[in-house]
């Protein structure tokens, strides 16, 4: 039985089917926009999202293994593969060999892939500095708690302490 069923009678209006459904729908339209910009300059290069999300992680991690992109974005070797063999081939990544694991490969944004990362997050950044604004410091902080605990529970540590390293 879902959690929603065994407390119906007693919950908050805002945990009503159809305001979940409402969340549900909104957290989908709101996707839909915030990818549009970077969708637009992705076409530019020839690119996908899947494209982008490697780019923001590997800006963000600077250094990182492969393995570690993996586990951060939950595709299949072969799916990276294609991806990232294509960002290295035009330059927007850089393959390094480990210094204790020759075996593994370390990557880094080039010059090129961090000017790429700050195209693609700028549009980002400015939306969701623009509804921060409209919203307040207190929807702001509910707004992240509300992300916080859509995360997988047993990946939730790792997460936070991944985005707030900074």
């Amino acid at each position: 039985m879902s959690e929603i069923a065994t407390n119906a009678s007693h919950e908050p209006s805002y945990l009503s089917d159809d305001e979940l459904i409402r969340g549900i729908e909104m957290l989908f339209y709101a996707y839909r926009d915030f990818t549009s910009d970077p969708d637009e300059i992705l076409t530019r290069y020839g690119f996908g999202r899947a494209h982008h999300r490697v780019v923001h992680f590997v800006g963000r991690n600077p250094g990182m293994t492969v393995a570690e992109l993996l586990a951060i974005l939950k595709v299949t070797k072969q799916s990276l593969s294609r991806v990232l063999s294509q960002l290295v081939s035009e330059a927007f990544i850089i393959q390094e060999k480990g210094v204790r694991d020759r075996r593994q490969r370390l990557l880094y944004l080039s010059p090129k892939g961090e000017t790429l990362f700050e195209e693609l997050s700028r549009p980002q950044k400015d939306r969701v500095a623009k509804a921060y604004r409209a919203a307040g410091a207190d929807a702001v902080a509910g707004y992240r708690k509300v992300l916080e605990d859509l995360l997988n529970a047993e990946e939730r540590a790792t997460v936070l302490q991944a985005v707030d390293r900074s």
